[in-house]
């Protein structure tokens, strides 16, 4: 399997891609295509005490780069040699089997729409990041890809959410919520109300495995295996948990450091508490899948460090060899509304 790697892309490129793809091939096996200016790349390798590209790490050449404050929607066009859009376009000819990105969410979500397409039948592609959440981890779609949604958009979400938690993180009959204010049928807006409908159909008919309306209170106690929202909505639903996760993790370390007795109490609790921060680390996933694009792609954060590129490769791999794509493409007609007859 060979993953293709944007090397400039992140706060941290070209040297977090480096480690990460370096890692990635010992630990899993994969070859890696590192794409960017070749020499920042060789460079990056050498600090790293490699001289010679070992077996499985190719270095392929782009010269421009998509910076942050590029216009996300023309950036992949404007600059048809960036490490972006050939990588992208490396994608497209089959030359890699996934592309992974830490650079401008905007512009690689453009870029894989319009480049790499989406799978036909799906309106719109989501960002679907695994939160940390009471059962081990949430599929959280969509977090911010489309902001205004339509019914039939949630409706997408839902099925390729399930298929991503039962087919990448193994959980069968995956129970999926729509993230709502309240439990019954009538509350929220009408995308709510009329996506509820939509998806108690599938319920019914046997596609999914939907069980109702969920508040955000319950979503991270762990009550469903995928959170169904708006862009707008789920993006809130995921900063204010990585907030949370911040204002935790200080306010322990505040504890803790209070005198010398609250020292002594950390040291008989330190291996519980490294591992509720590796629970909210956001490295130890590595990145978030675009569902809907007709080949695999993984939006790693911004400030991703080479262990959290590692990680994102490793999601690659698994969404690869997860045939989720192929169950996306061969159910995409239970996930349309019927056409109707012009009149009605």
């Amino acid at each position: 399997m060979r993953i293709i790697v944007d090397a400039m892309g992140g706060d941290n490129a070209p040297q977090a891609p480096v480690q990460g793809a370096l890692a990635a091939i010992r630990e899993y096996g994969v070859d890696v295509a590192l794409v960017g200016r070749g020499e920042d790349v060789l460079a990056a390798l050498k600090r790293e005490g490699v001289e010679e590209l070992p077996k499985g790490l190719e270095v392929i050449h782009a010269s421009e780069v998509v910076e942050m404050c590029d216009n996300p929607a023309s950036a992949f066009r404007e600059k048809k040699d960036s490490s972006l859009t050939v990588g992208l376009n490396m994608l497209k000819s089959r030359e890699g089997d996934a592309f992974v990105s830490a650079g401008s969410t905007g512009a690689l979500l453009s870029a894989a729409t319009l480049l790499t397409k989406r799978i036909k039948g799906i309106r719109r592609a989501a960002m679907a990041p695994v939160v940390p959440t009471g059962n081990g981890g949430s599929v959280l779609i969509d977090c911010g890809a489309t902001a205004e949604g339509t019914p039939e958009f949630l409706l997408q979400f839902a099925f390729m959410g399930s298929y991503y938690a039962e087919r990448v993180m193994g959980r069968p009959e995956p129970k999926v919520g729509l993230l709502n204010i309240g439990a019954e049928p009538s509350k929220g807006t009408d995308l709510q109300r009329e996506a509820y409908v939509l998806l108690q159909k599938a319920k019914e008919e046997g596609r999914i495995n939907f069980v109702g309306n969920v508040e955000a209170r319950e979503a991270v106690e762990g009550a469903v295996d995928v959170i169904v929202a708006d862009g707008y909505s789920g993006n809130i639903f995921l900063k204010s948990l990585e907030g949370t996760a911040l204002f935790l993790s200080r306010e322990i370390k505040k504890m803790f450091k209070k005198n010398l007795k609250s020292k002594l109490a950390y040291l008989l609790v330190k291996d519980g508490v490294a591992d509720f921060k590796k629970i909210l680390d956001s490295n130890e996933i590595g990145g978030t899948a675009l569902l809907g694009i007709a080949r695999p792609v993984i939006k790693a954060h911004g400030s991703s460090n080479g262990y959290a590129m590692k990680n994102a490769i490793r999601q690659a791999v698994e969404f690869t060899r997860s045939g989720l794509i192929d169950d996306i493409t061969e159910n995409v007609e239970y996930m349309r509304l019927p056409v109707r007859p012009a009149g009605e």
